[in-house]
Parts: C-alpha cells; structure tokens; sequence
C-alpha cells in the first residue's frame, strides 16, 4: 500500500499551501478534500489582505504583517507553477473611520494619511465622507489563488484525494498511521488537519472550530476604473477587481452549517455599496453567495503538533485564511519537519483548548 511522508486533510488554500510547501521541501505530500479543493471558504472569501492594527487582534499582528509581505513572491510562484494568474493588486485601502473611531484612533489615523484628496484618489464616492486613512494594502482574489494552488501543487507532484469526507484517523501506539474515508484507507506518518469549520469533526481532537457564515455579492461595474482601491467602511467593504467586477460583504452570523444567502441581507450590501458610490446603482448584478469562515472561541488560528505524536493542525483562521495561507505554510513547514519556527506559535497552540 503507497504511503505518503505527509496527509493533509482539507484542500482549501491553507491545506494547498502547506501541501506546497512541504513537497518544495522534498516531501511526499497527499491532500484529502471532502469536495473540490479550494471550494469552500476560500471560494467566497473576498481576498483583502488586512494589515492593519485597527482591525487585527494584537497576538495575530506579526504574523499579519510577516504573510501580508510574502504575498508577492508567493502570488508570483504560484503563478509561475501553475501559469494561471491570481489577480494581486497592490493600489491599496481607503479605510472610512467613523467618527466614534476618527476620535479614538487619532494617532493612527495621523500616521495613515491619505497620499492625495479623498476626492482625486476615488471620485466616485459619495460626498461628504467620514475622516479616511490609507493602507498599503494588497488585494488577490481567492478563487484564481486558490485555482492556481492546485495547479501548482499538482504540478509539484502533491497527490489529490476528492469527494470524499474523512471518518477517522488511525492510530497505533499513540502515533498516527492513516485516514480512512468512504473509499479507502491512506497511510502517512504525519497528518495535518486543515479542514476549516469542518476541522471539529474529525477525531480524536475536538477543535473547537464552527462556521461563522458571510454573505456577500459581486456586480459588474459600470466602468473597469470606477474604483481603483478597496474601501472599506463601516457599513460594507468594497474589493475591484482588474477585470471590472466588484466584491460588496460580509456579513458574520452564526447559522451553523448553512450557505444558503437572505434576499433581504444582499438587498441591504447592495443599498450599502450604492450609499458609498452611487454611480453602482447602475451595476449589473451577477452573483451572491456565502461562506463558512472557520471560528474559534478566541478568534484566533490553531496552529501546531497536537498531543498525538505525528498529528497537527492548521485550522480557525476565521477572516484572515487568504492572508494568512503563507505564512501558514511556512511555519507548519517548520513545525511538521521538527524546526523551529521564527515566529512564537505560543498563541495559537492547540493546546490552550484543553
């Protein structure tokens, strides 16, 4: 029976990631995905990558900042592997305070000036608006990324397992030894659960992951350069895209395990997204739908070695799993191959939910 150095179960842009990641390392890599890789929250993610302190938790903040400066190199392998384009747009954010955060935040917003008039950087806007600060933020979009990713780890050599939900994990003497599905049985020394909200359902670790549910939609804008930068404000976010669609969300409920959208919750992005520019009233509706966005009691990733030998996890990245997917990859790498990582994973160690 073929066995593989590493199973990661769950193939969204986290498992793809490490999977890449390790093969680039020398490893024999499987990946294992109930559906098709990177169709579930990677798919409907909006693929902002927030690096910013305002909006950040404090613990996750270096390595925000770490995986938001990887982002080129990474898009630009990814793009090179799978000779696919992933859409990285780095024209930056305009983020619109309210005026209860314009007070509170006044030393931040000093330091994020904005480069030029509200007016002359977007003039679509409706006037007036709230106090602004800019970003140098990039942007990607999560379904060409996470395409791309498979590609690449194809590419690369990593084996793919799909359709299928996994059961159980076997163990013997206390150290993994396979996972078994509907189909069949797959033996690897080390097995990385990545499976997002889904993460919790696979023993014998009970993750306390749930899915927290986003809806959003996504027009055609009247004009490719009606906006050149991702707003984002209090009432919606708005993400353009190169080819002239544009991504209005999200919201953050918790339904369970239901993707299904609300008329009456897009109709309100929509008079959002209008109320921030109203040359949108005049936008092509093309799409809505939502995500499951994988939660945690403390809004913060589970990464590491569990306390089975050989067992780990990369799970509970909530908002932050497209901007987090490198840094991820590399500080798993590390851990799954017995390094140790440049970053303090103290904080997100599985172990705080015993």
């Amino acid at each position: 029976m073929k066995t593989w150095d590493v199973i990661i179960v769950g193939g969204g842009i986290i498992g793809l990631s490490l999977a890449i990641a390790l093969r680039k390392r020398g490893a024999t890599v499987l990946v294992v995905e109930r559906g098709e890789p990177g169709r579930e929250a990677s798919h409907a993610a909006g693929g902002m990558l927030v690096d910013c302190p305002l909006e950040t938790p404090p613990a996750l903040q270096q390595l925000a900042t770490a995986s938001a400066r990887m982002y080129p190199e990474f898009a630009h392998e990814l793009e090179v592997e799978s000779g696919m384009k992933v859409d990285l747009r780095d024209q930056g954010t305009i983020l619109l305070l309210s005026p209860q955060h314009a007070e509170r935040d006044a030393e931040f917003a000093a330091n994020q000036q904005l480069p030029a008039s509200l007016e002359a950087l977007e003039p679509a806007l409706a006037k007036p608006q709230p106090s602004a600060v800019f970003l140098k933020e990039c942007s990607v979009d999560p379904r060409a990324l996470s395409a791309a990713a498979w590609q690449a780890a194809k590419h690369l050599g990593v084996d793919f397992s799909s359709g299928d939900t996994v059961q159980s994990i076997n163990f013997s003497r206390g150290e993994t030894g396979g996972i078994v599905n509907a189909r069949a049985t797959f033996r690897g020394s080390k097995i990385v659960n990545c499976a997002g909200a889904w993460s919790g359902q696979i023993g014998p670790h009970a993750f306390p992951t749930r899915p927290v549910k986003g809806q959003m939609l996504c027009l055609a804008m009247p004009s490719r350069t009606l906006l050149k930068h991702v707003i984002r404000s209090p009432q919606a976010y708005l993400i353009p895209r190169s080819d002239g669609r544009l991504l209005v969300g999200a919201t953050v409920e918790e339904s369970g395990f239901d993707k299904r959208t609300d008329p009456a919750t897009i109709q309100r992005l929509h008079h959002a997204a209008v109320a921030l520019v109203p040359e949108l009233r005049n936008a092509r509706f093309l799409d809505d739908w939502a995500g499951l966005r994988p939660g945690t009691p403390d809004a913060m990733p589970i990464l590491g070695e569990t306390s089975t030998a050989g067992y780990y996890v990369a799970t509970g990245h909530f908002r932050d799993g497209i901007l987090l997917a490198p840094i991820t990859a590399t500080v798993m790498a590390d851990v799954i191959e017995g390094h140790t990582p440049h970053f303090d994973l103290s904080p997100f160690s599985p172990a705080r939910f015993r």
